[in-house]
Order: structure tokens, then C-alpha cells, then sequence
């Protein structure tokens, strides 16, 4: 069996496609033990993305495995694609795992996370699933580069959210964001507890773009489908980090559910509750608290 057999694919925007895979209610692809794949992708809803114009290309990250992205070149074949580029989002393991399925395209990131990918192989290969090879980039950029598919212009922006090596995708022509996990539905999650001060100001920096809409990696399909978050999801991830380091010491916040704290975001609209992020969020104070993170 596939293990993208359950991914749906959408078009938010002509010629803009969306692989999603996951949120299903009682199923996990990999093993019941607790694992990258199922519980950091496909309980939570995990999604790549390509922008095609004419026989070419871009692939924003390549998914979760071999298959999936085997699965999305299939269907750019089918579309009459012959030209592929990807770009990466940042290095970890849901983002680089079907390198691999691309290993006859150029392949863009910035130089840190090329850099970090070669600090983290014997990491990456040592997850469960391993992630092995670590195909890496071909070709990298620092700070900002602007790309072409067809005459749709692409700016990649770095912003260190989330993961310091970040790659975000801009659509000047849409006022579309591909957020990668710089964004996400219902809360952010903390990779890298000591740059959260960091994190917020670089939301802030964020905020400055024109944007209209926004498909981050890690949100509700319905959606993605539809055409992405409104750029109240930055506001809402900011105000998530800035509360929860503002309580972090907070005794009583060890028994707030996500939902509680989440209440000023949920009652504006700008996040949506999924419940197992209840597990991100409890995550998320930990290692705020000092636990060890799991790269």
C-alpha cells in the first residue's frame, strides 16, 4: 500500500495546487508507538505545494515520504509538466522526507538550511522513519531571491519563525503567502524554545507583507482548499507565543486546556481549535519550561 494513498489534492487558485494528507479520525500511517510521521504530520494535517504555469514547476517541499512525493509528480505529469524546481521550506523531518522523489531537479534553500541539514543527517537518519538518504539542496540563497514559473513571479523571503532557517513563499500578483511552518493552525509549535523572543519579532516582520491569503503547511484542509487564512492567522500565532511566555510560570496554566487559552483567537476567528494540538500546546510549555526538544 501507498503511504499517500489518503492524500487529496486541491487548487485554491488556478495553477495552484495543494497535496494534504492526514486529519483522519482514528488512522496513522506509520506505527501506534509515537513517531515523527504520524504525530508530528499526519494527525495534525501536513501539506506541500506546487505553482505551475505551462510545463513548468515549483514544489514548495516534498512531503512527508517517498510516496507522497511520488505521488505529486505523477500529477504534474498528468498536467503536462516537464520542468520541476523545489524549494525548501526549512530542514526538518516532515518538509525533506521525498527529497528523494526529486533527486533529478534543482533543489533551492537557504544556506542555513543547507548548513543545518548537514549538522542533522545522522539526526534525520536516525528518526523513526528514518529519513535516509538526506538529499540535500543543489542551489541555495541568503536573505531574499525572486523566482519565475512561467511569468508568475515567486519571491522566497527568510524569517526566522518557528525554525531559524525558514523559507517562506510570496505571490506578489495573489498577495499569496506559502507560509510554510512559520504559520499554523490552531497554534505555532516551539522547535526553538530559546528564539521565541525572536520568533514574534520576525511575526511582526512578516505582518508587513501585502497579504491577502495565506496556505501554511500545517492547517484545516477545508481551508487550504478554499484559498488559505486571512492574514489575521500571523496576529493569532504572535499573541499565542506572546501569552503563553508571558504565563509561563504561571501554575494554573498546567491546567488550562488549548481550548481556554486559545479562547481570544477562537472567539475572533483568527485560529480554529483542532484537539490534538492539545498535545502541541502541553509541548509547547514544556519545553518552554526547559524540557529537552525533539529535533
Amino acid at each position: 500500500m501507498s503511504l499517500a494513498e489518503t492524500m487529496r489534492i486541491h487548487e485554491p487558485y488556478p495553477g495552484i495546487f495543494a497535496y494534504y494528507d492526514g486529519r483522519i479520525a482514528g488512522k496513522r500511517l506509520h506505527s501506534p508507538e509515537p513517531n515523527w510521521l504520524d504525530d508530528g504530520a499526519y494527525t495534525l494535517g501536513v501539506a506541500s505545494f506546487a505553482i505551475v504555469s505551462g510545463a513548468q514547476a515549483l514544489v514548495y517541499d516534498t512531503h512527508i515520504s517517498f510516496d507522497h512525493a511520488a505521488a505529486i509528480r505523477a500529477h504534474l505529469k498528468s498536467l503536462g509538466v516537464t520542468a520541476i524546481q523545489v524549494v525548501m521550506s526549512h530542514w526538518h523531518t516532515d518538509h525533506v522526507a521525498g527529497n528523494a522523489g526529486f533527486l533529478d531537479c534543482p533543489i533551492l534553500s537557504n544556506r542555513l538550511t543547507k548548513d543545518t541539514l548537514i549538522d542533522k543527517r545522522k539526526v534525520l537518519a536516525a528518526k523513526n522513519p528514518p529519513i535516509n538518504p538526506v538529499v540535500m539542496p543543489t542551489e541555495t540563497f541568503e536573505g531574499e531571491t525572486v523566482l519565475h514559473v512561467g511569468e508568475i513571479e515567486v519571491r522566497l523571503m527568510q524569517f526566522d519563525i518557528h525554525s531559524a532557517d525558514g523559507t517562506v513563499l510570496f505571490l506578489p500578483s495573489l498577495g499569496l503567502l506559502f507560509a510554510g511552518d512559520t504559520l499554523e493552525d490552531s497554534v505555532t509549535y516551539i522547535s526553538e524554545p530559546d528564539n521565541v523572543a525572536r520568533h514574534i519579532v520576525e511575526l511582526d516582520r512578516l505582518a508587513t507583507l501585502p497579504i491577502r491569503r495565506i496556505l501554511p503547511n500545517h492547517g484545516a484542509e477545508e481551508v487550504i482548499a478554499a484559498g488559505g487564512y486571512p492574514p489575521s492567522l500571523i496576529t493569532s500565532n504572535r499573541d499565542y507565543l506572546t501569552r503563553l511566555t508571558a504565563r509561563i510560570d504561571d501554575p494554573a496554566l498546567d491546567a488550562e486546556s488549548l481550548e481556554t487559552f486559545l479562547a481570544p483567537e477562537l472567539a475572533n476567528g483568527s485560529a480554529l481549535y483542532f484537539a490534538p494540538y492539545e498535545e502541541v500546546h502541553l509541548q509547547n510549555i514544556a519545553v518552554l519550561r526547559g524540557a529537552p526538544v525533539d529535533e
